[in-house]
Protein backbone atom coordinates (compact mmCIF):
# COMPACT_ATOMS: atom_id res chain seq x y z
CA UNK A 1 0.00 0.00 0.00
CA UNK A 2 1.50 3.21 -1.17
CA UNK A 3 1.85 6.24 1.36
CA UNK A 4 -0.28 9.09 0.48
CA UNK A 5 1.18 11.66 -1.35
CA UNK A 6 -1.67 14.23 -0.04
CA UNK A 7 -1.03 13.37 4.00
CA UNK A 8 3.43 13.46 3.28
CA UNK A 9 2.68 17.22 1.83
CA UNK A 10 0.12 18.32 4.88
CA UNK A 11 2.60 17.01 7.05
CA UNK A 12 5.29 19.30 5.68
CA UNK A 13 2.96 21.79 5.82
CA UNK A 14 2.60 22.23 1.87
CA UNK A 15 -0.76 22.49 0.38
CA UNK A 16 -1.55 19.88 -1.70
CA UNK A 17 -2.72 19.99 -5.38
CA UNK A 18 -5.83 18.38 -6.68
CA UNK A 19 -7.15 18.12 -10.38
CA UNK A 20 -10.47 17.01 -11.29
CA UNK A 21 -11.27 14.64 -13.50
CA UNK A 22 -14.69 13.58 -15.53
CA UNK A 23 -13.29 11.52 -18.21
CA UNK A 24 -11.95 8.79 -16.22
CA UNK A 25 -9.22 7.85 -18.10
CA UNK A 26 -6.14 5.84 -17.41
CA UNK A 27 -4.01 8.39 -19.71
CA UNK A 28 -5.62 11.69 -18.22
CA UNK A 29 -4.35 10.69 -14.88
CA UNK A 30 -0.96 9.86 -16.30
CA UNK A 31 -0.68 13.46 -17.78
CA UNK A 32 -2.21 14.66 -14.31
CA UNK A 33 1.26 12.46 -12.58
CA UNK A 34 3.72 13.93 -14.94
CA UNK A 35 2.39 17.43 -14.53
CA UNK A 36 2.90 17.28 -11.02
CA UNK A 37 0.18 17.21 -9.18
CA UNK A 38 -0.56 15.76 -6.06
CA UNK A 39 -3.77 13.85 -6.40
CA UNK A 40 -6.60 13.25 -9.24
CA UNK A 41 -10.36 13.43 -8.36
CA UNK A 42 -12.60 11.08 -10.33
CA UNK A 43 -16.06 10.83 -9.68
CA UNK A 44 -18.37 8.17 -9.54
CA UNK A 45 -21.26 9.93 -8.63
CA UNK A 46 -21.72 12.11 -12.06
CA UNK A 47 -19.60 9.79 -14.15
CA UNK A 48 -20.62 6.60 -16.26
CA UNK A 49 -17.51 5.18 -15.11
CA UNK A 50 -16.25 1.19 -14.36
CA UNK A 51 -14.57 -0.21 -11.45
CA UNK A 52 -11.74 -1.69 -14.07
CA UNK A 53 -10.82 1.80 -15.06
CA UNK A 54 -10.67 2.71 -12.25
CA UNK A 55 -7.95 0.23 -10.79
CA UNK A 56 -6.11 1.28 -14.29
CA UNK A 57 -6.38 4.98 -12.87
CA UNK A 58 -4.68 3.65 -9.90
CA UNK A 59 -1.87 2.04 -11.37
CA UNK A 60 -1.45 4.80 -13.89
CA UNK A 61 -1.26 7.18 -10.65
CA UNK A 62 1.42 5.13 -8.71
CA UNK A 63 3.85 5.33 -11.62
CA UNK A 64 3.75 9.61 -10.31
CA UNK A 65 3.25 9.23 -6.68
CA UNK A 66 -0.35 10.71 -7.58
CA UNK A 67 -3.25 10.26 -4.73
CA UNK A 68 -6.49 9.30 -6.59
CA UNK A 69 -9.51 10.37 -5.03
CA UNK A 70 -12.91 9.22 -5.85
CA UNK A 71 -16.16 11.25 -5.34
CA UNK A 72 -18.61 8.00 -4.74
CA UNK A 73 -22.20 7.09 -5.79
CA UNK A 74 -24.05 6.61 -2.43
CA UNK A 75 -25.66 3.27 -2.56
CA UNK A 76 -24.55 0.27 -0.58
CA UNK A 77 -21.60 -0.29 1.47
CA UNK A 78 -19.80 -1.38 -1.71
CA UNK A 79 -19.71 1.76 -3.54
CA UNK A 80 -18.01 2.83 -0.16
CA UNK A 81 -14.90 0.51 0.37
CA UNK A 82 -14.75 -0.52 -3.62
CA UNK A 83 -12.59 2.51 -4.46
CA UNK A 84 -10.36 1.97 -1.20
CA UNK A 85 -9.69 -1.86 -2.27
CA UNK A 86 -8.62 -0.76 -5.76
CA UNK A 87 -6.37 1.16 -3.70
CA UNK A 88 -7.41 5.04 -4.33
CA UNK A 89 -5.85 6.89 -1.52
CA UNK A 90 -9.39 8.50 -0.52
CA UNK A 91 -13.17 8.70 -0.99
CA UNK A 92 -15.54 11.82 -0.90
CA UNK A 93 -18.81 11.46 -0.01
CA UNK A 94 -21.51 13.83 -1.22
CA UNK A 95 -24.16 15.59 -0.11
CA UNK A 96 -23.24 14.57 3.85
CA UNK A 97 -25.62 16.57 6.13
CA UNK A 98 -26.02 15.06 9.67
CA UNK A 99 -23.70 14.05 12.09
CA UNK A 100 -25.41 11.05 11.96
CA UNK A 101 -24.44 9.86 8.46
CA UNK A 102 -20.78 11.35 9.36
CA UNK A 103 -20.61 8.45 11.70
CA UNK A 104 -22.13 6.00 9.38
CA UNK A 105 -19.37 6.73 6.93
CA UNK A 106 -16.32 6.28 9.40
CA UNK A 107 -18.05 3.04 10.64
CA UNK A 108 -18.16 2.07 7.01
CA UNK A 109 -14.70 3.03 5.29
CA UNK A 110 -12.34 2.56 9.33
CA UNK A 111 -11.28 -0.48 10.43
CA UNK A 112 -11.42 -1.15 13.66
CA UNK A 113 -11.28 0.52 16.38
CA UNK A 114 -11.94 3.22 14.56
CA UNK A 115 -15.10 1.50 12.62
CA UNK A 116 -16.48 -1.89 11.13
CA UNK A 117 -15.27 -1.97 8.04
CA UNK A 118 -15.83 -5.04 6.24
CA UNK A 119 -12.86 -7.02 5.62
CA UNK A 120 -11.26 -8.21 2.40
CA UNK A 121 -7.30 -8.57 2.03
CA UNK A 122 -7.60 -10.17 -0.98
CA UNK A 123 -7.40 -6.82 -3.77
CA UNK A 124 -5.08 -4.37 -4.87
CA UNK A 125 -4.96 -2.43 -1.34
CA UNK A 126 -3.82 -5.56 0.22
CA UNK A 127 -1.57 -6.86 -2.59
CA UNK A 128 -3.63 -9.58 -3.01
CA UNK A 129 -3.18 -11.48 0.35
CA UNK A 130 0.53 -10.68 0.47
CA UNK A 131 0.69 -8.00 3.19
CA UNK A 132 0.14 -9.28 7.03
CA UNK A 133 -3.41 -8.51 8.40
CA UNK A 134 -2.07 -6.01 11.00
CA UNK A 135 -0.35 -4.40 8.50
CA UNK A 136 -3.02 -3.69 6.45
CA UNK A 137 -5.67 -3.05 8.89
CA UNK A 138 -2.87 -0.36 10.30
CA UNK A 139 -2.25 0.94 6.87
CA UNK A 140 -5.30 1.24 5.48
CA UNK A 141 -6.49 3.68 8.57
CA UNK A 142 -3.48 5.60 8.34
CA UNK A 143 -2.50 5.82 4.79
CA UNK A 144 -6.36 6.59 3.27
CA UNK A 145 -8.49 9.29 3.92
CA UNK A 146 -11.65 10.51 3.84
CA UNK A 147 -13.46 13.91 2.47
CA UNK A 148 -16.97 14.42 3.43
CA UNK A 149 -18.62 17.48 1.22
CA UNK A 150 -21.35 19.95 2.92
CA UNK A 151 -23.85 21.02 -0.05
CA UNK A 152 -27.07 22.33 1.50
CA UNK A 153 -28.33 24.86 3.65
CA UNK A 154 -28.95 21.80 6.13
CA UNK A 155 -25.67 20.50 6.14
CA UNK A 156 -24.38 23.84 6.96
CA UNK A 157 -26.51 24.41 10.10
CA UNK A 158 -25.45 21.15 11.00
CA UNK A 159 -21.36 21.40 9.88
CA UNK A 160 -20.68 21.89 13.60
CA UNK A 161 -21.90 18.53 14.97
CA UNK A 162 -20.76 17.13 11.81
CA UNK A 163 -17.35 18.07 12.62
CA UNK A 164 -16.47 17.36 15.83
CA UNK A 165 -17.06 13.55 14.27
CA UNK A 166 -13.69 11.45 14.49
CA UNK A 167 -12.12 9.70 12.17
CA UNK A 168 -12.54 11.21 8.82
CA UNK A 169 -10.02 14.16 7.56
CA UNK A 170 -11.54 16.79 5.14
CA UNK A 171 -14.29 18.77 4.88
CA UNK A 172 -15.41 19.92 1.69
CA UNK A 173 -17.74 23.07 0.75
CA UNK A 174 -19.26 22.52 -2.29
CA UNK A 175 -20.68 26.33 -3.44
CA UNK A 176 -22.12 24.85 -6.95
CA UNK A 177 -24.76 22.44 -5.50
CA UNK A 178 -25.35 24.96 -2.51
CA UNK A 179 -26.09 28.00 -4.48
CA UNK A 180 -28.21 26.05 -6.58
CA UNK A 181 -30.02 24.81 -3.17
CA UNK A 182 -30.62 28.66 -2.09
CA UNK A 183 -32.18 29.32 -5.12
CA UNK A 184 -29.02 31.18 -6.67
CA UNK A 185 -27.52 28.37 -9.34
CA UNK A 186 -24.09 29.24 -10.28
CA UNK A 187 -23.38 32.54 -7.88
CA UNK A 188 -20.71 31.18 -6.13
CA UNK A 189 -19.04 34.40 -5.20
CA UNK A 190 -22.47 35.58 -3.77
CA UNK A 191 -22.25 37.20 0.11
CA UNK A 192 -24.98 33.90 1.04
CA UNK A 193 -22.60 31.47 -0.68
CA UNK A 194 -19.73 32.83 1.18
CA UNK A 195 -21.19 33.40 4.15
CA UNK A 196 -21.97 29.32 4.17
CA UNK A 197 -18.06 28.50 3.25
CA UNK A 198 -16.94 30.57 6.35
CA UNK A 199 -19.07 28.87 8.50
CA UNK A 200 -17.62 25.39 7.20
CA UNK A 201 -13.94 26.66 7.43
CA UNK A 202 -14.69 27.89 11.19
CA UNK A 203 -16.37 24.42 12.25
CA UNK A 204 -13.20 22.53 10.22
CA UNK A 205 -10.83 24.34 12.12
CA UNK A 206 -12.49 24.50 15.90
CA UNK A 207 -12.42 20.35 15.38
CA UNK A 208 -9.62 19.68 13.68
CA UNK A 209 -10.30 18.87 10.46
CA UNK A 210 -8.71 20.19 7.33
CA UNK A 211 -10.67 21.87 4.62
CA UNK A 212 -10.60 20.92 0.73
CA UNK A 213 -10.99 24.24 -1.34
CA UNK A 214 -13.05 24.22 -4.14
CA UNK A 215 -13.95 27.40 -5.96
CA UNK A 216 -12.09 29.51 -3.06
CA UNK A 217 -10.62 32.44 -3.28
CA UNK A 218 -7.11 33.25 -2.16
CA UNK A 219 -3.32 32.63 -2.54
CA UNK A 220 -1.81 29.26 -1.50
CA UNK A 221 -0.82 30.95 2.14
CA UNK A 222 -4.22 32.25 2.62
CA UNK A 223 -5.55 29.23 2.20
CA UNK A 224 -3.40 27.52 4.32
CA UNK A 225 -4.05 30.16 6.97
CA UNK A 226 -7.95 29.19 6.73
CA UNK A 227 -7.28 25.63 7.08
CA UNK A 228 -7.18 24.61 3.86
CA UNK A 229 -4.97 21.38 3.14
CA UNK A 230 -5.91 20.73 -0.32
CA UNK A 231 -6.99 22.86 -3.39
CA UNK A 232 -8.69 21.91 -6.35
CA UNK A 233 -6.59 23.57 -9.14
CA UNK A 234 -8.85 22.80 -12.75
CA UNK A 235 -10.49 19.95 -13.95
CA UNK A 236 -9.67 18.06 -17.45
CA UNK A 237 -13.00 19.11 -19.55
CA UNK A 238 -12.71 22.81 -18.57
CA UNK A 239 -8.71 22.78 -19.24
CA UNK A 240 -9.34 20.45 -22.78
CA UNK A 241 -12.52 23.74 -23.51
CA UNK A 242 -10.26 26.16 -22.94
CA UNK A 243 -7.41 25.09 -25.30
CA UNK A 244 -9.75 23.90 -27.69
CA UNK A 245 -11.08 27.15 -27.40
CA UNK A 246 -8.09 29.22 -27.95
CA UNK A 247 -6.22 27.23 -30.68
CA UNK A 248 -9.81 27.67 -32.59
CA UNK A 249 -9.68 31.33 -32.13
CA UNK A 250 -6.41 31.70 -33.21
CA UNK A 251 -7.22 29.54 -36.39
CA UNK A 252 -10.18 32.29 -37.39
CA UNK A 253 -8.05 34.90 -36.72
CA UNK A 254 -5.54 34.05 -39.18
CA UNK A 255 -8.31 32.51 -41.27
CA UNK A 256 -8.90 34.90 -44.81
CA UNK A 257 -12.04 36.65 -45.12
CA UNK A 258 -12.80 35.18 -48.59
CA UNK A 259 -12.33 31.20 -47.98
CA UNK A 260 -15.77 29.40 -48.03
CA UNK A 261 -15.17 27.79 -44.74
CA UNK A 262 -14.44 30.98 -42.78
CA UNK A 263 -17.82 32.64 -44.01
CA UNK A 264 -20.33 29.92 -43.78
CA UNK A 265 -18.59 30.16 -40.11
CA UNK A 266 -19.97 34.10 -39.84
CA UNK A 267 -23.32 33.41 -40.82
CA UNK A 268 -24.08 29.77 -39.24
Amino acid sequence: MRPSRVLREIAEGKLASCLKSNLADPRVTEMAGMAGFSAIWLCNEHVPGDWITLEHCVRAAKLHDLDVIVRISKGSYSDYVKPLECDATGIMVPHVASAEEARNIVDLCRFGPLGRRALDGGNTDGAFCRLPIEEYLAASNREKFIILQIESPEAVEAVDEIAAVQGYNFLLFGPGDYSHRIGKPGRVQDPEVLAARQRVEAAALKHGKRGFAVGANGTPQELLQRGYAIANLASDVTTLNAGFDRTMEAFRSQMPECNPYYDRRKTS
